[in-house]
Parts: C-alpha cells; structure tokens; sequence
C-alpha cells in the first residue's frame, strides 16, 4: 500500500487550486461538497467558476500564481494542464506548506484523490494508486447501487441519537443496537426516529446476551472460496480463534474490533494444547462473547471438533457448524481430476499424515491395491514411514502420487510424482506451507500426456 487512506478534516481550512479550466472544475465540483475555504487562482478562469466565486463559495485570484497564495492551505491542487506550470506553482506550494496533488501526475504527487461514493455523512473512498481509474469508477458504480440514497439521512439521525444511546453498556450491547438500526429500510426522518426510540427501549430491557461458538471453516485458504455463511460469522463476531494455516487473507475479513487470537498447531511442532484451546473457547463464550473458532478447511475433517463441542457442552455453551470447502476438495480440483471415478474407484480415504504412526489402524494391504485413492493430509514429515508401508504392502512404485502445497492460493505448487520417488521428491521440493498427498492421481495434463505415450508405443 503506497498511498495510506485517511479522511481528513477540511471544515473552515484553506484549500488551493491553481488553473481555471476543465481539469481545475473536475476538482472544484468535489470540493464545493466539503466545508473548506476554497480559494482559485487562474488568469482564464471558466465562467462557472466566475459564477461560484460571485456567489461567494469560493475566493477568486484572476491571475497567475505567486509566492505566498498556498500560505496556511491544508491542501493544494495544480490543475493549469501545462506541465511547465503546474511544475512551478506545485514547488510554490510544497515550500508554503501544503501538501500538493498534481492533476494526471501520479510520480509527483503527495495525495491523490480517490473515487467517491456520497451519502453525506456516509462517504466511500475507492482507490487504485493510479493504476487502474477505470476499475475504481466500476467499483464505485456497484457501491452506489447497493447503497440506499437514505443512508445519509438515516445517519445523520444516528448521530444526533448517539448520547441516547450511551444508556446501553459500551460494547455488544451498543453494537447490536446500532446494526439492527441501520438494517432497517428507513424512508423518513420521522420514521428514523420512532424507530430509535422503540429500539432503544427494547435494548435495554433486553437480558443479558448469552455466548455463543461458530465452528467455522475458513476453507483452503482463498478468500472467494469462504461460504456466505462463514462471511457472516466472521463479520458478527467478537472473538476469532483461528488456526496456524488460516490464510492472513481470511482474517483481514473479521470485524476491526473483534478480539484476533491465535491457537496455532504445528505437526512434529510447538503447539497449543487442545486443552488450553478448549478453555480459551468457554471462556469467552461464557463472558457472553460471540466465539468463532475458525478452522482451515472444514472444522469435520481433521479438526479436532468432537472435543470442542464436548468442551462447549460441558459448559452449557451454545455452539453450532458452519461447514467449509475442505482442502482437499479444493487440492483435487486444481488435478482436474475426481476422487471418485468409474472403472477406477468407488471411494476415497481421508488420511491424517501425524496419525499413521500407531492413533490410527489403516489397512495398508487395501490401501496399496491398484486403483485405490487417498487424500493424506500433512504428510510431508510421515512421506518416508507412508511409502514403506505401502510398498511393503505391495503397492506398485510406479503408482501416481501428487503433492499440492498451498492449495488455492496464489503460490500453490503441484508436484507429480511416483510412490517410489515420494520421499525424495518432497526433500528436493524444500516445501514451506501446507501440503496434501494425493495417492493413486495425477494431474489430468499428466495423465493425458502419459496416456498419448502409450498409444504412441502401441502403433
């Protein structure tokens, strides 16, 4: 981020804009909307901005510009669409004070001036750093029309209601308070402020709110990929304890004040005990927090969840499942390829990598037929002790195995290889993020590729 977003209080400051033609009223028809002292200097101005200047919105300097007019301004716009000039009269201002935009100069600018969407107070600020105008004015278009033209109003009232409402205890309370206000379809003043009042007396005779959990999976690690549901979840909660492998992506979607903790597990790794996660769960549901425990994946496939419901249970803590896209599900599709498929398979195993040393009886001889397919989750450090059992099973060495790091993301990486070349192939891969195994596909690049081979060799 190169340019940091703030809004910036402009009420009865100075601001300057050097040029009077198209490029210096694109800027003035904005600015007029603020409460600044507006002050333009041009030789040539338009006559709109004559008639802005006889009606008094602004201060008109028929000339030039000339060392001291930027004096004491908050900000300055050089908008004389003369390169050479807006060079001079930007350095005028830049040693005067002010902070300085040059209009269609990006490189030389302080501030630039993002797309808005107005529903004074409400204001939207859209920007690209200059590098795409054309996205923000789309943007900008698709927010006006989800916002109502009465949400100016609606907060307005708001505001003026706001010492009312400090009858409400600081916090959830207040919060639930002003987003059930803001969720109604308000078409008058007078509406607005019935509405306020009966919703301030059932707010405050209302009980104390009692905590909740949402087992919540975030889903492989690809924002677009988090259900409408988890989206939700995440924007009503009050505390987030989330996993090591929830993508940063994920998190910057939870409410700004939500309390962020993190309970990170690491396989063969340092980790939070499950019993510590359990207890951080209850005790903020039972402060009357809403708790989302966010999972990657979904919280049902190797998520620890019975033991968090159980904790939650034995609490007498509400909780509930909002399930996600698992990793693996998101790891096969990038294979192009189906856990299932006619003539080959007619089911799939969901195998933990840190379970196979002794927690889980498999059945190697089964899993090493021909054909077989199984999803192994986190078994980049269990390769070698997972390829001996199944060779030693019979598992042919030349059956298709695929690694998936970082499925969904923008740095994921697929690695194809054999059973017999899957632990070395894993070390020469020096792979840093989580990782699945596929046993028994192939990318379907790959296998049409080694398919067209066999064909060829057959002729």
């Amino acid at each position: 981020m190169k340019h940091f977003p703030i809004f910036m209080a402009l009420e009865g400051r100075r601001v300057v804009v050097s040029g009077g033609g198209e490029a210096a009223l694109a800027k003035l028809r904005l600015l007029l909307k603020t409460e600044a002292n507006l002050t333009v200097i041009a030789s040539n101005p338009a006559p709109e901005i004559a008639s802005w200047a006889a009606k008094g919105r602004l201060t008109l300097i028929a000339r030039p510009m000339e060392a001291g007019d930027a004096l004491c301004a908050r900000l300055f716009y050089a908008a004389n669409e003369n390169d050479a000039e807006d060079a001079r009269v930007a350095d005028l201002a830049n040693r005067e004070g002010a902070l300085v935009n040059i209009v269609d100069n990006l490189e030389d600018s302080q501030f630039i001036t993002p797309a808005m969407v107005d529903r004074d107070p409400v204001v939207v600020a859209i920007g690209t750093e200059g590098a795409a105008p054309v996205l923000a004015r789309a943007i900008k278009k698709d927010i006006e029309e989800r916002l109502s033209p009465r949400l100016g109003l609606m907060a307005r009232i708001g505001k003026a209601f706001r010492a009312k409402a400090e009858a409400l205890p600081f916090g959830v309370k207040r919060r639930e308070f002003w987003a059930e206000y803001y969720s109604k379809d308000i078409a008058t003043s007078e509406d607005a402020k019935t509405t306020l009042d009966a919703l301030l007396d059932k707010h405050l005779s209302a009980h104390g709110k009692e905590g909740r959990v949402d087992l919540v999976g975030a889903g492989p690690g690809d924002p677009e990929l988090l259900t409408l549901k988890a989206r939700k979840a995440l924007d009503a909660a009050d505390v987030v304890i989330y996993d090591r492998l929830v993508a940063p992506e994920i998190l910057e979607l939870a409410r700004r004040e939500a309390i962020m903790l993190s309970a990170g597990k690491e396989g063969f790794g340092p980790s939070v005990t499950q019993d510590a996660i359990n207890e951080m769960i209850v005790s903020h549901a039972r402060n009357g927090a809403h708790v989302v425990r966010l999972k990657s994946g979904d919280p049902t496939v190797f998520g620890r969840l019975d033991e968090e419901i159980e904790a939650c249970e034995a609490s007498g803590v509400a909780w509930s499942i909002v399930p996600g896209i698992t990793s693996a599900s998101a790891a096969v599709a990038a294979l192009g390829q189906s856990f299932t498929k006619r003539g080959r398979n007619s089911g799939v195993r969901f195998i933990t990598g840190h379970d196979t040393k002794g927690f889980a009886d498999h059945d190697w001889k089964t899993l090493a037929r021909a054909g077989e397919v199984a999803a192994i989750y986190m078994g980049k450090k269990s390769a070698r002790f997972i390829q001996g059992r199944l060779l030693m099973h019979g598992a042919d060495a030349l059956t298709q195995v695929t690694v998936i790091e970082n499925a969904s993301r923008p740095d994921q990486r697929i690695l194809a290889t054999t059973l017999g070349e899957l632990e070395p192939t894993l070390t020469q891969a020096n792979l840093t993020g989580p990782a699945l195994v596929f046993l028994g596909l192939a990318p379907r690049a790959a296998l049409n590729a080694a398919q067209q081979h066999e064909l060829e060799a057959a002729i």
